[in-house]
């Protein structure tokens, strides 16, 4: 399962946003990260680090491309539903996030508009993203070759110029070991990367530490192997 925040859009130049979309849940650093279970084995990608907006205009025609960060369909769908207008000619659209994709053509010539999308999507480098590209149509037809250029065109020059981050997906991870094991968990952490989140002790009891950690979710198991052993296996180790 993957547990998400929520942010609010909050761009100017989108005035018809009211939802807020799916985002990452902590930010550092031009880094963002979410929560999976360890077993989706998820890995970094670069996304957008905000919505954006680019328009064109080709004999006529306006073309407008909505772009935005998206870690599900739901999401991506939501995202339509905010940006689509119902008085244009067309409302476009493509989504990737890692191996899952959809597009649609949004009654255009088949293969004209949302595939041109989500091959400039691809192009990009960048995941997890959703892009809609409203048309106000001209008077003028472009042909099929006018149509792919334009819509792969406008989706092409959004993500060029819009901001990106590193997003990174983590595990949450309860760590529980005695209080004397401490000094050689910190060590570790470090060298993984992992983000202390809390620490608690047990004074009444055994005096051992309860340490819940962020950790990333591609090197879980070998963090979790390293702890073991520096503790010689007296730890409890849970993903929450």
């Amino acid at each position: 399962m993957i547990c998400l925040g929520r942010s609010s859009i909050g761009l100017d130049s989108l005035p018809s946003f009211r939802a807020a979309v799916y985002a990452p849940v902590r930010r550092r650093s031009g880094v963002s990260s979410y929560y999976c279970e360890a077993s989706e084995k998820a890995s970094s990608y670069t996304t957008l680090a905000e919505p954006c907006r680019k328009q064109i205009e080709v004999k006529k025609s306006k073309f407008i491309a909505w772009a935005a960060p998206i870690v599900s369909e739901r999401a991506a769908l939501s995202f339509l539903s905010e940006v689509s207008d119902a008085r244009a000619t067309h409302n476009c659209w493509a989504y990737k996030i890692q191996n899952a994709y959809r597009f649609n053509d949004d009654g255009e010539p088949s293969g004209t508009a949302g595939k041109p999308i989500y091959s400039s999507i691809v192009a990009s480098g960048l995941d997890g993203v959703m892009v809609v590209v409203t048309r106000y149509f001209g008077g003028i037809k472009l042909g099929t070759g006018g149509l792919v250029r334009a819509y792969g065109g406008v989706v092409l020059d959004c993500l060029k110029e819009a901001k990106t981050l590193v997003f990174k997906p983590k595990v949450e991870m309860e760590v529980r070991l005695p209080f004397h094991f401490l000094g050689a968990i910190y060590p570790l952490m470090n060298v993984y990367g992992v983000e202390k989140l809390q620490e608690e002790y047990d004074l009444s009891g055994d005096g051992g530490t309860l340490i819940t950690l962020a950790v990333e979710a591609n090197v879980v198991s070998d963090f979790e192997g390293a702890v073991r052993n520096a503790c010689s296996g007296k730890v409890d180790i849970k993903w929450s």
